[in-house]
């Protein structure tokens, strides 16, 4: 229903929400158009999706090393069966456009001299402003192409495919940090939620993907963190949990919100000796950033004035505060929101926690509460089916709660339903 009222919302009313691009039919509330079409690789993830659904059962029992690396390739074929439904392009176009990180990582010719002055050249009126996704983040995504580039990966397919392959890896790290919090039956029981997200569309043309990775291998540190009872790697991986936290505000604004998955892991792992490790790692890159010239406050304060100097003004915050949600679901698809009622349950019938069955349920919250925040901000007004990838990862294990009886029928409607938006949509990512 939601879905529904947000996409014929803005014809009913007469809004222009702005999204998508001229030229073609635009499908709100996804930053995407309407462009049916059938390519002769559009088999490849119909045949990936039913290999995936019929091998899942031998896969679920494979030992726990081996299961992952299943977890990892089941999830690289899907997403780049999905990218190649419009050939080599589907990999790299998006990254030939002047908007994206790869052309101004072009323009870097140092990064001592980039940091001092990156803050003066967000704004629209800077002689040599950045374009739009440099100026809308922090230095630390413009830096990790900047390296690509310095080691010669510069070919927008190349790049495409390094950025997919690294966030297919956010998997696995969501599968250890289950395990972890939850025990070994859940991790693998939502392994197949994750592999067949419709999220996978998006997950194969972003850096957001590469983001999540990230912050999924942090916050999997920090859950080590809590359960090892060694002082010794208690330090080494409560460090490494705050470095790679720390490392995430510096890639995106937005994942400041990941604190509140990283609260809700030392709250399950019932242990705060991580925390001032995790505290040291992320003031560390802090540091690190802000001695090198780059106030993340300030330039926080830059990025929200030419967001609203530009199509933020354009877009209703009383249509996207909602939408946005409409829009994620296609990201999640229809059996995440099955098994939200089962994990609400969960946690409001185990106060403390008890079971595997409460972790799992923790999690989605924690990953539900960013969303939240992250909608009412007013700072992510559409395309939010790639910025809130890092988010939704945690909360597609909701659909690991459904009864036997409906995993099955609801895997195929996870896999029908990016067949539908690769094939139907024009996505912008």
């Amino acid at each position: 229903m939601l879905v529904a009222v947000a996409t014929a919302w803005p014809a009913l009313s007469g809004t222009d929400v702005h999204i998508g691009i001229s030229g073609w039919p635009r499908f709100p509330p996804l930053h995407a158009n309407w462009r049916p079409g059938v390519t002769a690789t559009s088999i490849l993830p119909v045949l990936v999706g039913i290999a995936v659904i019929v091998l899942w059962p031998r896969i679920a029992r494979l030992r726990w090393p081996a299961f992952l690396g299943a977890l990892f390739a089941a999830t690289w074929a899907w997403v780049m069966s999905l990218a190649l439904v419009d050939g080599l392009d589907g990999l790299g176009e998006v990254f030939t456009r002047k908007g994206e990180y790869l052309y101004d990582a072009g323009r870097v010719t140092s990064i001592p001299a980039m940091l001092p002055e990156f803050v003066d050249r967000i704004p629209l009126s800077a002689p040599d402003h950045w374009w739009i996704h440099v100026a809308g983040h922090p230095p630390g995504a413009l830096i990790s192409f900047v390296g690509l580039d310095r080691i010669g990966i510069s070919d927008p397919v190349a790049v495409g495919f390094v950025v997919a392959t690294i966030g297919c890896t956010a998997v696995v790290a969501a599968a250890i940090t289950l395990r972890l919090l939850a025990g070994e039956h859940w991790a693998r029981r939502a392994g197949p939620w994750w592999v067949l997200a419709p999220a996978a569309v998006w997950i194969g043309v972003t850096a957001d993907a590469a983001f999540a990775a990230v912050a999924a291998w942090g916050l999997a540190a920090l859950a080590y963190a809590g359960v090892t009872r060694s002082r010794l790697r208690t330090a080494v991986a409560g460090l490494g949990a705050g470095l790679l936290l720390g490392f995430c505000v510096y890639l995106s604004y937005g994942l400041v919100l990941l604190g509140i998955p990283a609260v809700a892991i030392l709250l399950l792992t019932r242990r705060l000796a991580p925390l001032a490790w995790a505290l040291l790692g992320a003031l560390a890159i802090a540091a690190a950033f802000t001695l090198a010239g780059f106030a993340w406050w300030e330039a926080y304060g830059v990025l929200h004035d030419r967001y609203y100097a530009g199509i933020a003004s354009d877009r209703p915050y009383g249509y996207w505060v909602w939408a946005n949600v409409a829009a994620w679901t296609f990201t999640v698809g229809l059996a995440t929101w099955a098994g939200l009622p089962a994990a609400a349950s969960a946690l409001l019938r185990r106060p403390v926690v008890r079971d595997g069955r409460f972790a799992l349920s923790a999690m989605v919250a924690a990953g539900l509460t960013c969303i939240v925040a992250a909608t009412l901000s007013g700072m992510s007004k559409a395309e939010v089916e790639r910025i809130w990838l890092p988010f939704t990862l945690w909360v597609l294990p909701a659909a690991a709660l459904l009864p036997e009886r409906l995993r099955r029928p609801f895997l195929v409607v996870q896999v029908v339903t990016a067949l539908l938006i690769q094939h139907l949509l024009m996505t912008r990512w």
